[in-house]
């Protein structure tokens, strides 16, 4: 069955964007995943299309109108959940690519402006998504990271599912290093380790690197292990 994405946004010609390229490309082209993309302000019904009003409350900034948004998310809305791009939602995790990759899709509303009404986003039960602690003119950049994410783990997309199991987050600890051919550059050595050709050793190394990494890195990762 195709994962299907639905993009809610005033800037469609933003998608595919590097969507197009690489494996989320040919995915795409094969049909493994599907992409669609409405353009928010087809649902403004004045002459000017306008989609957004002044804050009740005062204060700087526009805010997309519920009755707008309502309309254009109804017009693609079926059992996929409904993710909704802000700074302010929680933040977006391995886990989280892997729970949706599992499942037929998602809609993914990019906001603007000052923000959208919290109305709609309450009344269709949205999952306010973050990616990161910083903030964008929009959600259009954080829509194409979150599909990247998603795309990449559907069945088929990577040549190898090893991959996948080896990345960071997936075990809840950043990689391991990597190396490749020469086995000596600028006088920097390849662990030898690496070299030795015993797997066991070879994943050892890999796991005490890992953890070395996340701890030096990350360490709010290693207090989150159960």
């Amino acid at each position: 069955m195709t994962w299907r994405a639905s993009v809610l946004t005033l800037f469609p010609a933003m998608f595919p964007g590097s969507l197009g390229q690489s494996l989320a490309g040919r995915a795409l082209e094969t049909g493994v995943w599907s992409l669609d993309v409405t353009n928010i302000r087809d649902f403004a019904n004045d002459r000017h299309k306008t989609v957004d009003d002044t804050p009740f409350g005062g204060g700087a900034g526009m805010v997309l109108r519920p009755d707008i948004v309502d309309a254009a998310v109804a017009s693609v809305a079926d059992d996929r959940p409904v993710v909704c791009l802000t700074p302010r939602g929680r933040r977006f995790t391995q886990a989280d690519a892997q729970r949706f990759a599992a499942g037929p899709g998602a809609i993914l509303l990019c906001g603007r402006y000052e923000g959208i009404d919290q109305r709609v986003i309450e009344a269709r039960a949205m999952d306010e998504v973050s990616i990161g602690d910083y903030v964008l003119s929009g959600g259009e950049l954080a829509a194409l990271v979150l599909l990247d994410s998603i795309v990449r783990l559907l069945p088929g997309v990577m040549g190898a599912a090893e991959s996948a199991e080896d990345e960071s987050f997936s075990a809840g600890l950043l990689e391991y290093p990597h190396y490749t051919r020469p086995a000596e550059w600028q006088g920097h050595r390849v662990p030898d380790v690496l070299l030795s050709g015993h797997h066991g050793a070879v994943a050892a190394w890999r796991q005490a690197e890992s953890k070395r990494i996340t701890r030096e890195r990350r360490p709010d990762l290693l207090a989150a292990a159960p």
